[in-house]
C-alpha cells in the first residue's frame, strides 16, 4: 500500500561539469512501471478481495540520494468495508545513502490515499519509515502517525519486516520475507505475514510468483463481501514492465 500530510520538497542540484563524448551517459533518474497481479497483497492481506489488480507508478531518484515517487493500484476492500472508491494512491519520498562500507540507510515518508473513501474512520494513512540494508538483507520499520487503514484509535501502529534478495543467476532472484504488523489498541488486528518470491527479469519485463501467507485473525480479516479470509496462504503471480 507499497496518502493529510505534507509531501517532501526536494531541492535538486544540477551538475556543473561538462559532459564529454567518451564519458558514460548518466543513468536516467526518472522511471515508470506498469503491471498486473493475480491478487494485490499488502503486508500479507488481500486488498483486492482475492481478485486480480492493475498497478503502476513513477519514480524519480536523484544522484544525491533523494527520491520521490507515486504508485497506484486497483482495490476492492474500501467498498467492501462500506465506503467508496476503488483505487489506492501512494505518494512517498525520502533519502537513501551508504553510511558505512556495504551498509545503506533509507529514511522517508509514505502517504496512502484512498480518494472519497467515505469510511467512518478515514482509510487514508501516513507513515514514516527507516531501513538498513547490508548485502542482500534489509530490515525496515514503518510507523503510522495517523489511524491505520480505517482502524479506529490505531495511531502509532507499526510494521517491522526483514527481507533478502538473492541473485540466483540468469536474471532470476529469490526473495524471502517476514513481517509483523502491530495495530495499536486492537490486538486482534495484529499479525505476522510471510512470503517467498521467485522473479525472472526478461530485459525489463519481470515475471514473478510468490507464496504469501499470514497468521492473521480469520474473523477480523474476513471480507464483508463474501466472508472469505483475506490473509490465507496463496500463490500470487505478477507481470511488471519498467521503462
Amino acid at each position: 500500500m507499497k496518502m493529510s500530510q505534507s509531501l517532501l520538497v526536494l531541492a535538486l542540484s544540477a551538475a556543473a561539469l561538462p559532459v564529454f563524448a567518451d564519458e558514460p551517459a548518466p543513468a536516467d533518474p526518472l522511471s515508470f512501471n506498469i503491471g498486473a497481479v493475480s491478487e494485490y497483497r499488502y503486508r500479507g492481506i488481500s486488498q483486492s478481495r482475492l481478485k486480480p489488480a492493475l498497478q503502476g507508478g513513477i519514480d524519480y531518484a536523484h544522484s544525491s540520494g533523494f527520491y520521490i515517487g507515486t504508485w497506484a493500484s486497483t482495490i476492492k476492500w474500501v467498498k467492501d468495508a462500506g465506503g467508496d472508491g476503488s483505487v489506492e494512491i501512494d505518494v512517498y519520498g525520502g533519502y537513501k545513502t551508504e553510511i558505512a562500507p556495504g551498509l545503506t540507510a533509507d529514511v522517508g515518508v509514505l502517504q496512502y490515499y484512498y480518494p472519497s473513501n467515505k469510511l467512518s474512520t478515514s482509510a487514508n494513512t501516513f507513515e514514516v519509515y527507516g531501513a538498513l540494508s547490508y548485502g542482500p538483507v534489509t530490515a525496515k520499520y514503518s510507523h503510522g502517525t495517523t489511524n491505520l487503514f480505517g482502524v479506529p484509535d490505531s495511531k502509532n501502529s507499526g510494521y517491522l519486516d526483514v527481507s533478502a534478495t538473492f541473485d540466483i543467476g540468469d536474471g532470476m532472484t529469490l526473495t524471502p520475507h517476514v513481517g509483523h504488523q502491530t495495530v495499536k489498541h486492537t490486538s486482534v488486528a495484529s499479525y505476522t505475514d510471510y512470503s517467498l518470491t521467485l522473479a525472472k527479469d526478461f530485459s525489463g519485463v519481470v515475471v514473478s510468483a510468490a507464496i504469501v501467507g499470514t497468521d492473521a485473525d480469520k474473523g477480523f480479516y474476513a471480507s464483508p463481501a463474501n466472508g472469505k479470509f483475506m490473509g490465507k496462504t496463496t500463490l500470487v503471480v505478477g507481470l511488471k514492465k519498467t521503462f
